[in-house]
């Protein structure tokens, strides 16, 4: 008795330590967004009396002050928090891949991001498991159960969110790699270079290959800055795990290091790719055509066989039923 007396003190310490925790940080970030409110509203003011801006026409750019201020203080509360061997626990390097993958614009903004979520979670999944009923009960048998199953969830979401994403991405990748290696193969054969060809895709056709035009979006920023073409496809060559992909990417560099013609090996591999999704397809169709199958037994044939046979089986329940009366 005494074993769980101190076991539920304990539970309740670390409670109360997490919603301490909270409050603190609510009362420092409520005072940091009054000041800052403060001081956007003598900027607003001082504006109005220099332009003549009516303040009915700020209202809307005052708020997406408030909303770009707390995302910048996110941001660099995350920033901190990624500083040092604490940064370095919240974030390890198949994180850092996962981000890098994502297809995230701003690459050090989602890390820390994902760092302040990962720990914001933790926070509050640990608050939220350790009131409800379920997990109340649960400590009584295993000490501290509702903590941990509140922070393995909250640490592990952001993670899963981000894999999740990736995933997709790579789905898209694949279906977006047959109308890249036509488009690049149709603008090779114009006359382009490779650096007018990779900018022609990105530019011209990037609401139809979403993904693929964001990728050559930031391989065509690198090459401009300094990189090689090798640098600066290395990222959509090994962070797809698509081995199609990279031979498109080695095929690219070899091209722009020595030069030569790419219709012809464009054209090979363009029709190889489609002969594999034809045959994916293909095999979607067969395990597609299985599982309706098992659909129709479990669903249409207990009503089939109610009507063919109903019939049947009334009659020959009413011939028993005279025959056991006479």
């Amino acid at each position: 008795m005494m074993a769980l007396e101190a076991q539920t003190v304990l539970v309740w310490g670390a409670l109360a330590c997490a919603l301490a925790g909270l409050i603190l940080f609510a009362l420092w970030f409520h005072n940091y967004w009054q000041q800052r409110q403060q001081a956007s509203r003598l900027s607003q003011v001082v504006d109005e009396r220099l332009k003549g801006v009516p303040h009915m026409t700020q209202a809307s750019s005052q708020s997406r002050q408030t909303v770009e201020q707390i995302k910048m203080q996110a941001g660099s509360l995350g920033e901190r928090w990624l500083k040092g061997r604490f940064g370095s626990s919240l974030l390890s390097e198949e994180d850092r891949l996962l981000i890098m993958n994502a297809g995230f614009k701003h690459i050090d903004v989602a890390r820390q991001y994902f760092v302040l979520s990962r720990v914001g979670l933790s926070i509050a999944l640990i608050v939220l498991f350790s009131l409800l009923p379920m997990t109340r009960r649960l400590n009584e048998f295993v000490p501290f159960v509702s903590v941990f199953i509140g922070f393995a969830v909250g640490w592990m979401l952001p993670k899963w969110w981000l894999s999740r994403r990736v995933a997709q991405r790579r789905v898209r990748i694949a279906s977006e790699l047959p109308l890249f290696v036509d488009l690049l193969r149709l603008l090779q054969g114009v006359g382009l270079s490779m650096d007018q060809t990779l900018h022609t895709i990105e530019r011209e056709f990037h609401d139809v290959i979403p993904v693929m035009g964001s990728e050559l979006t930031i391989a065509v920023e690198q090459y401009a800055r300094g990189r090689t073409r090798e640098q600066s496809l290395e990222r959509l060559a090994s962070g797809f795990t698509n081995e199609d992909l990279a031979v498109i990417c080695r095929l690219i560099v070899q091209v722009d290091q020595h030069g030569g013609a790419m219709q012809e090996p464009l054209h090979r591999f363009g029709v190889r790719l489609r002969e594999q999704r034809r045959l994916e397809l293909k095999a979607k169709v067969g395990k597609l055509t299985v599982k309706m199958t098992g659909v129709m037994v479990l669903t249409l044939l207990p009503a089939l066989l109610i009507i063919t046979a109903g019939s049947g089986f009334l009659a020959l329940f009413r011939g028993l039923s005279q025959v056991a009366g006479g």
